[in-house]
């Protein structure tokens, strides 16, 4: 119901008035947004209390970035756009680095921030927080809209909703001047201002021609490979994909955020074989996943000298030919097109020849079987192997639990460890590899799924976001945080060789973060084992408490930028 305020005219008459404030809530609720993430201020207070009020679920952070973060992971689970709200200039700037984020990863996300008068900024006259905020931001995000009339808050958010959720998602800002939310208005007139966004991210269905073209170049495959990425456990499409990929007999490769779409323990899953199949293919078909530096852009040594056909579905027509010629693209939603292709496969389709599947099937065995001694370790201090095993096991046993990573070891070693059963149950830095992700993503994923969230982090990785610690304490979220403490980035051991302060990439010796969490109301523990990790993550999970572990790794254990140290420029000069 529209929210409304009375107002005497005259003696014996009275006019119902609404204002800015309660428009842009009723536009919120009118479109099923009832989750808003951000941090209080000038000119944004106020609306956050009435938000409140209203029955909207407003979560407060210490930082914007994480607000930001937070908004960008729930709609990528939601489908919907996550809104994060902000105040005017610092903190707008502090939101836009998540905007960017949502905007390069296709998350659909909403950043709604105050902003100051018009008239003073576009002559420069020094208002408070002054800054032209919808030029800063719309180079960074896919579309970014003012809104100056308290009559155009509806369609004003009408436009944010459906540019962030169709066709390929991303972010969206919306700029809201101060002097917006106290203009009045008729509230009949600002009940008839509101739009309801009605099929705001319809189904673009691919062409039968590519349909067509595609399943030829698949069916002549000698050595086919399957590649999803997260735009595919994004389309929830999650039933027809493991149909198509189980009637194709073809060896596959999940992205990390789409790990879980088919478990990685499926008999196809080529993840312990990946050098082998990116190799060795003759032909892949990359489902909502993208030729970027993830997959060394499709071509180099990654992927071997064998002559490649690459089929591509992206509901994006611009992402064909990015980096190698695609020569069947299937342009579409990722759902659309997967039901396309199941059905033109028809009732006999042959499934992909068995010494193919045997060869990969071989080298993925051969290697889990070299790495499950390294899982195996009990030693104290711990390495990431004995510690990542210990939390694999976990998982296995949680499925439905929410695993969130970063760091750079930690990230890297983790996605290839630890092994999904479920899609959507593991949420990571993406495709630009940010740090700082975690505590954002963490406290979204147990306020939007309700499931337990185990978040393994890298002490640098966590110094971005440590503070929403008292956030998770604060909401009462069941957040289990393990931080891998190997006392510095990448290791702990560096030494300045040129005075006396520390090494650029080591943290202070035998830190506790721990006592942090503590110091919050939540429970810290201290674990120096393998054996002390599990106990200590099992008895946090079945608490549902605020729990931080500081896992103890040795300081020596980790490698330069984790498995991306390749694209760390080395100099080629010697000191004289």
């Amino acid at each position: 119901m529209l929210n409304t305020a009375t107002k005497s005219e005259a003696p014996g008459t009275e006019q119902e008035l609404t204002d800015g404030f309660h428009l842009v809530i009723d536009a919120l609720k009118l479109n099923g947004i009832n989750t808003i993430y951000g941090v209080p201020g000038i000119p944004i207070t106020d609306l956050g209390r009435m938000m409140q009020a209203e029955g909207i679920r407003v979560l407060s952070f210490r930082h914007e970035q994480n607000a930001g973060y937070a908004a960008s992971i729930a709609g990528y689970l939601t489908k919907k756009p996550g809104v994060c709200l902000t105040v005017s200039a610092p903190g707008f700037l502090n939101g836009l680095t998540a905007l960017a984020h949502a905007t390069t990863n296709c998350f659909p996300m909403i950043l709604i921030s105050g902003s100051s008068e018009r008239e003073i900024v576009d002559l420069q006259q020094g208002d408070y927080e002054e800054m032209d905020q919808l030029a800063i931001a719309k180079p960074l995000c896919k579309a970014a809209f003012r809104v100056l009339h308290a009559a155009d808050i509806g369609i004003g958010l009408a436009r944010a909703i459906r540019a962030a959720v169709s066709g390929r998602p991303g972010g969206v800002y919306l700029d809201l001047p101060a002097k917006l939310f106290g203009q009045v208005m008729d509230a009949a007139a600002g009940a008839k201002s509101l739009v309801k966004v009605i099929d705001a991210a319809p189904a673009q269905i691919p062409a039968p021609s590519a349909v067509k073209r595609a399943l030829d170049v698949l069916k002549g495959a000698k050595r086919p490979l399957i590649i999803l990425g997260k735009g595919a456990a994004y389309a929830q499409a999650d039933d027809e994909i493991r149909a198509f990929v189980e009637k194709t007999g073809a060896p596959f490769l999940q992205m990390s955020m789409a790990k879980g779409l088919l478990p990685d323990t499926h008999a196809q899953s080529a993840g312990a074989a990946r050098s082998t199949v990116l190799k060795d293919a003759d032909v892949v078909m990359l489902i909502g996943a993208r030729l970027n530096w993830l997959l060394s852009h499709g071509k180099g040594k990654t992927w071997g000298d064998a002559p490649k056909k690459f089929i591509q579905i992206d509901i994006e027509p611009k992402e064909m030919d990015s980096n190698v010629e695609i020569v069947a693209p299937v342009v579409g939603d990722v759902g659309s097109c997967v039901s396309a292709l199941l059905e033109g496969m028809g009732g006999s389709w042959s499934a992909a020849p068995a010494d193919w599947v045997n060869t990969v099937n071989k080298k993925r065995d051969d290697n889990v079987a070299k790495m499950a001694p390294k899982l195996m370790s009990n030693a104290s201090p711990m390495d990431y192997h004995g510690a990542l095993g210990a939390l694999r096991t976990i998982i296995k046993e949680r499925p439905d639990a929410i695993l969130v990573n970063e760091g750079a070891n930690t990230l890297d070693l983790a996605r290839g460890v630890i092994d999904m059963y479920k899609p959507r149950k593991r949420l990571d830095v993406g495709t630009w590899g940010v740090m700082g992700i975690g505590m954002g993503y963490s406290i979204a994923a147990a306020v939007e799924t309700g499931k337990p969230v185990l978040a393994i982090e890298g002490d640098s990785a966590f110094g971005f976001s440590g503070m929403e610690i008292e956030t998770i304490c604060r909401y009462q979220l069941p957040v289990c945080i393990v931080i891998f403490n190997n006392d510095g980035i990448y290791r702990g051991t560096d030494v300045n060789s040129g005075g006396s302060d520390p090494a650029t990439t080591v943290f202070v010796k035998g830190s506790r973060y721990d006592k942090m969490m503590e110091a919050f109301g939540g429970v810290g523990i201290n674990a120096t084992s393998p054996d002390e990790l599990k106990r200590a993550v099992n008895a946090a999970m079945d608490s549902g408490k605020p729990t931080l572990i500081n896992a103890v790794i040795d300081p020596a254990a980790g490698s330069e930028s984790g498995r991306i140290g390749n694209l760390n420029p080395q100099s080629v000069l010697k000191k004289k």
